[in-house]
């Protein structure tokens, strides 16, 4: 018996979305672009107002491109080896501050979140109090001065922030997502835990070390508290405190001063400053920018 041939119908090939989605996509990316420009423009009138001269700034404020520039701003701020001093002095303190925190608190973190260390609740117990209490500013003064005799030194600027309890519990909570296995493999095949923390655990751990890295590096370099308070020689100014230095010099100049038009302006001080301040700590995020990510989302899905 023969079966009649149905004709089949050609098959189709897809084009795209419909008519919705075609509309919708350029609108996305319309509206990205707009929103990174939108990003942008602060940025923009950070610059180009730095370089913009005492009358401009006096009579227009700021302008997308000031009527008149000039670089009396950054001639005030880079005068004499003050400023230098304290660039080398603030990129001191932020490496040596960030390997030494580093390393300290991930072997800090490890120790709390190993399933074998029986002072394990203690130990947290210890790191989560001080988030909660401080010593008060009093007692944090004799401890680093009377007691540690760090008053004047580059180690002022350093051992405060070498331990960050937040940082550790991050440490910990990616830690203990790891399969406790590897350790104990590497325990049968004879590796101590220095050698597990370091051929095992680091290279694995390299999303936390660069996140919770770039937090210390901006902790660091952001820093001028502990300038304020622990340093008089003005060789080890960091940076941070020479800015505000100048900053409050400038504001009593201007207040004294007759004519304001012949001062470098105050505004554009403000603005440079910015711009020497963030400009060597903004290039850290591009070496980092794709552990960051992963690394602020370390713990936050279990499973």
């Amino acid at each position: 018996m023969n079966h009649p041939i149905v004709p089949v119908a050609p098959e189709r090939k897809w084009r795209g979305g419909g008519l919705s989605e075609r509309i919708a996509m350029p609108l996305i990316g319309l509206f990205l672009i707009l929103f990174a420009l939108a990003c942008l423009f602060p940025f923009w009138l950070m610059v180009v107002n730095s370089f913009a001269g005492t009358r401009s700034l006096a009579l227009n404020g700021y302008a997308i491109w000031p009527s008149e520039l000039t670089l009396k701003s950054y001639r005030f701020l880079l005068q004499g080896k003050q400023m230098f001093t304290s660039y080398g002095v603030t990129a001191t303190v932020t490496i040596a501050g960030t390997v030494a925190g580093l390393v300290v608190t991930a072997l800090f973190a490890y120790v709390l979140a190993h399933p074998k260390n029986r002072y394990g609740g203690l130990l947290s117990f210890m790191t989560y109090v001080p988030m909660i209490f401080g010593s008060g500013l009093v007692g944090f003064y004799l401890l680093v001065v009377r007691w540690l005799h760090l008053k004047d030194t580059l180690w002022a600027l350093v051992l405060p922030y070498i331990m960050n309890p937040f940082y550790a519990f991050i440490f910990v909570s990616f830690y203990r997502s790891l399969p406790h296995e590897l350790n104990e493999s590497a325990t049968v095949d004879g590796a101590n835990e220095w050698v597990i923390f370091y051929k095992i655990i680091r290279p694995i751990s390299t999303p936390v070390i660069a996140t919770i890295g770039l937090f210390y590096a901006l902790q660091y370099w952001n820093d001028w508290w502990l300038s304020l308070l622990f340093v008089d020689n003005s060789d080890l100014y960091p940076l941070q405190l020479l800015l505000r230095q100048l900053m409050s010099q400038m504001q009593l100049t201007s207040l004294n001063h007759g004519n304001v038009l012949t001062l470098p302006p105050a505004e554009g001080v403000k603005l440079a400053t910015v711009c020497l301040t963030i400009g060597p700590i903004i290039f850290v995020y591009p070496l980092v920018q794709k552990y960051f990510v992963k690394g602020l989302t370390l713990g936050s899905v279990k499973g």
